[in-house]
C-alpha cells in the first residue's frame, strides 16, 4: 500500500501545468551532397534555466531578452551538437534566429548550415544538449535525404548515433517511437491520473451509499479490462485520425478537456454518476486523450516515408506503458480492498487530491495562467 501511495504522491508533486510535455528539442536536418542544412527548436524555458534569459526577473521572456542572448544560445547549443562524416567534423554556421510556438510553449529557433569536407555517405551526430543539467532531456531528430527521411531520439544513453543516408533504419525507427510511447504515458501525468481515477473503484462496489470490497478478483479484473479496452480503442481512433490529418482540434481546447476529464473521473468516485459504466467515460474521454497523444507524436517529427510504422510503434508503446501501470496497481489494490484505509484514504482522499490538481490544470489551460511551477 505504501508503494501505491508513493506513486500517487509522486504524481501530485511532480505534475505541472504542462503535464503533457517533458524537456525536448527538435532537430531537423537535410543533407545534399556535402552540405547539411538544419533547424533546431529549443524550449525557451529550458534555455532560461541554463542561461538565464529572463534578464529582469519578471517571469516573462521577451523577444528583446532572447535577441540579446542569440550568441550565447548558439554557443551553448552548438558546443553540445557535433556533426561529422568519416570522422571529419562539419563546421556549423548559424544563419537565422527565430521564435516559434509549440504545443508546450515558445521555442528559440536556429537555422544553420554545416559544410562537410567530403560527400556525406554516413552522417554521425553527437548530441548532449542539457544532459549535464537534465538527464531526462531528449533530442528528437528528423533527417531528410533525397525525399526519404529518418528519425531518431537522442538521450544521455544514446548521445552518439550514425545514419546511413541511403538506408533508413525502419526497425530502429519503430523501436524508437515505441520507446517514446512508453515514456510519454509514464510522464503524461494527466493521462495517468485519468486512468488511476477510473481504476481506483475497480476493486470495490457501491452498496448502501458506501464502497465495499469486491468478493473475488474476477469482477475487478473484468472491470479493469473493460475500462482499459475502451480507453485504448478510443484514443487509438483519434490518434490515428489526427496523425493522418483527417481530424484536427485546437490544442488549448484538447488540453483543457483532458484536464476536465480527470476532474470528472475523480469526482465520480466521490459522488458516483457513472457507477459501473466507467468504461463509457473511458471511451468518451479517451477520444479526446487521443488528440493529446497526437500532438506529442506530431512534435516528434514523423518520417513521411514511415508514417504508419511510426504511428503503430508509438501507439504500441503507449499501450505497453499503460499495461505496466495497470499490472502494478491492480494486485495491490485488490489485496487492500477491504480496508478502511483503502476505501476512505486512497479511494476518496486520493480522488479528491486528483480532482484538485486537475482543477488547477483546467484553470491554467483555459485562461492561460501559471499557477503551478516546477
Amino acid at each position: 500500500m505504501k508503494r501505491l501511495l508513493l506513486l500517487v504522491a509522486s504524481l501530485l508533486i511532480f505534475s505541472t501545468a504542462q503535464a503533457h510535455k517533458p524537456s525536448d528539442s527538435y532537430l531537423n536536418l537535410s543533407v545534399n551532397d556535402k552540405v547539411v542544412t538544419g533547424q533546431w527548436d529549443i524550449a525557451l524555458r529550458d534555455l532560461d534555466f541554463a542561461l538565464g534569459l529572463d534578464a529582469n526577473g519578471d517571469a516573462e521572456i521577451t523577444w528583446a531578452e532572447v535577441k540579446a542572448k542569440h550568441k550565447d544560445i548558439a554557443a551553448y547549443a552548438f558546443a553540445r551538437l557535433q556533426l561529422s562524416t568519416g570522422d571529419k567534423v562539419c563546421p556549423v554556421v548559424v544563419t537565422e534566429h527565430l521564435i516559434d510556438d509549440h504545443t508546450d510553449g515558445a521555442y528559440a529557433v536556429m537555422r544553420f548550415k554545416a559544410e562537410c569536407p567530403e560527400r556525406i555517405a554516413k552522417l554521425q551526430a553527437r548530441y548532449s544538449l542539457f544532459h549535464e543539467i537534465d538527464p531526462q532531456h531528449k533530442g528528437l531528430l528528423r533527417l531528410e535525404y533525397q525525399g526519404a527521411s529518418n528519425a531518431a531520439i537522442f538521450s544521455p544513453q544514446s548521445a552518439t548515433q550514425e545514419f546511413t543516408l541511403a538506408e533508413p533504419d525502419k526497425v530502429g525507427q519503430f523501436l524508437d517511437y515505441g520507446r517514446e510511447g512508453v515514456w510519454h504515458i509514464w510522464i503524461g501525468f494527466d493521462h495517468i491520473l485519468f486512468l488511476l481515477a477510473l481504476l481506483l473503484p475497480a476493486v470495490v462496489v457501491r452498496e448502501d451509499k458506501a464502497w465495499q470490497g469486491v468478493v473475488a478478483f474476477r469482477p475487478a479484473f473484468w472491470s479493469v479490462l473493460r475500462i482499459v479496452t475502451a480507453f485504448t480503442l478510443a484514443h487509438s481512433i483519434t490518434l490515428t485520425l489526427a496523425t493522418l490529418g483527417v481530424l484536427s482540434l485546437p490544442s488549448r481546447w484538447v488540453e483543457s478537456t483532458i484536464a476536465a476529464s480527470v476532474v470528472i473521473a475523480a469526482l465520480n468516485n466521490v459522488y458516483p454518476i457513472f457507477r459501473e459504466r466507467r468504461w463509457m467515460m473511458a471511451f468518451l474521454f479517451g477520444l479526446i486523450h487521443g488528440f493529446g497523444f497526437a500532438s506529442v507524436l506530431a512534435d516528434l517529427g514523423l518520417p513521411r516515408d514511415a508514417l504508419i510504422l511510426a504511428l503503430v510503434g508509438f501507439n504500441l508503446g503507449v499501450e505497453t506503458g499503460q499495461l505496466a501501470i495497470v499490472a502494478a496497481f491492480l494486485p495491490v489494490a485488490f489485496l487492500l480492498r477491504h480496508t478502511t484505509f483503502y476505501r476512505r484514504l486512497v479511494l476518496i482522499g486520493g480522488s479528491l487530491l486528483i480532482a484538485l490538481l486537475a482543477s488547477v490544470w483546467l484553470a491554467e489551460r483555459l485562461f492561460d495562467l501559471k499557477l503551478l511551477t516546477v
